[in-house]
């Protein structure tokens, strides 16, 4: 082809490129105006990218009875509060999906779509409901946090709230939360704005009194105070390497509409308040007495005014609307708590001897055992692996080396005296 037939040869619109070095080039209906086969392949990448993207946006609900029996797999007892957060999750997931579907048009071709949506009554809007969990340490608060998180299949972090400090102060930042949930999304931020934060030992930035305090709290009343603006819909604006040192940085701009918050702590004393607002029992020449309530009988009747009294502002206290009580694991709860999950700490280690060729016991007295140890440390479920660990340390630094080996029995001895387990090798 001559240079002259070459500048003179079909070009394509968009990318410029003439019809000898593509290998289709599509004429419009309009004169003069191509594209090449290179081009039609861009545009249905682009077309199908935010396609997928509209697929991922909804979250894949169970109803709140197969949510709880997916929680009863990994976590024993605590029946009524995996009762209420099946149904709090799932109200509120249903409330992202249906957000989702209302969402303000992108463009102005779907105006008349969103006008029939709101004229035919879908026009409602639903309110977040945020939840706090309060109750004894190592009794499951975080565990059921992340358990939602992996069933529903959505980016979850956690913070210790100790950590925090309000902006300008040295400490992480609030903005550091909602980075770390991206970063757990893999920067995915549409799938980060339907994730789960789990915001711990909050119960340690209560203010200590009542009384709006003259002073700056830079780890308590301060942190509430810059926690509600995530907590509640806003769209923040966060540094991507975290902090304030490089206000030149690009900013990653979140919207909290859709994620879960989950609050959790110990709140030692709360039950206390609880007490003193049920009333007093009157005995003989108007004494008064507390009545003999128990734990577990008091926390699940917390109102927003004990929260208050306790040292959480009222802001915060509304925008967590949802409250669950968990119990005191008892000794049989932490029993099952060892055997039962799929992830239980017994059946990880009859797995790991198993792989060696040996078989490993554990009988009724040495469970029972290692479960009152636990309740002596006051370390709830969290302290059990630690127990077994100790205890297992030496089988496990023999087993690998003794191919005689066959079986080992621990019992209440080896947990509370510390001897050796019962050990069966092959017939010399």
């Amino acid at each position: 082809m001559s240079k002259k037939n070459v500048i003179d040869e079909p070009r394509c619109s968009f990318c410029g490129k003439g019809e000898s070095q593509v290998e289709h080039l599509i004429a419009a209906p309009t004169d003069g105006v191509f594209i090449c086969n290179d081009c039609v392949a861009i545009c249905k990448q682009q077309l199908e990218v935010p396609q997928a993207k509209n697929t991922a946006d909804k979250v894949a609900l169970l109803p709140p009875e197969q949510l709880k029996a997916e929680l009863d797999k990994y976590i024993i007892g605590q029946d009524e509060a995996k009762r209420v957060l099946s149904v709090a999750v799932y109200n509120h997931y249903k409330r992202v999906n249906y957000n989702l579907r209302n969402a303000p048009p992108r463009d102005r071709d779907d105006e008349r779509t969103v006008r029939e949506r709101k004229s035919k009554g879908d026009g409602v809007e639903l309110n977040k409901s945020n939840i706090l969990m309060f109750g004894p340490s190592g009794c499951g608060k975080t565990l059921l946090a992340q358990t939602l998180s992996k069933i529903l299949n959505v980016p979850f972090a956690m913070v210790d709230a100790t950590t925090l400090t309000e902006a300008g102060y040295v400490g992480e930042d609030v903005e550091n939360i909602l980075l770390r949930l991206i970063k757990n999304a893999d920067y995915d931020i549409a799938a980060a704005e339907r994730g789960i934060i789990y915001i711990d030992e909050v119960d340690k930035i209560a203010r200590k009194g009542e009384n709006v305090s003259i002073t700056r709290d830079v780890s308590g009343e301060g942190v509430q105070q810059s926690l509600l603006k995530i907590i509640e819909s806003t769209i923040s604006s966060i540094p991507p390497n975290g902090g304030r040192k490089h206000p030149q940085q690009e900013f990653i701009h979140m919207d909290t509409t859709n994620v879960l918050f989950i609050l959790g702590g110990a709140f030692v004393g709360l039950d206390k308040i609880v007490s003193d607002r049920l009333g007093k029992t009157r005995i003989g020449f108007g004494g008064d007495i507390h009545a003999d309530r128990s734990t577990d009988e008091v926390l699940p009747k917390v109102q927003p005014q004990d929260l208050i009294k306790f040292g959480l502002i009222p802001e915060l206290v509304g925008r967590v609307p949802v409250t669950v009580a968990l119990r005191d694991l008892k000794s049989e709860d932490l029993v099952r708590v060892l055997t039962e999950p799929k992830n239980a700490i017994v059946k990880q280690y009859v797995k790991l001897l198993d792989l060696d060729g040996v078989s490993l016991e554990f009988d009724a007295g040495a469970l029972t055992a290692i479960a009152d140890k636990a309740i002596a440390l006051h370390t709830g479920a969290r302290g059990l692996r630690t127990i077994v660990e100790n205890a297992m340390l030496d089988i496990m630094y023999t087993v690998p080396s003794d191919k005689s080996i066959r079986k080992i029995v621990v019992t209440s001895d080896t947990i509370e005296n510390g001897t050796p387990p019962k050990i069966v090798k092959d017939a010399a």
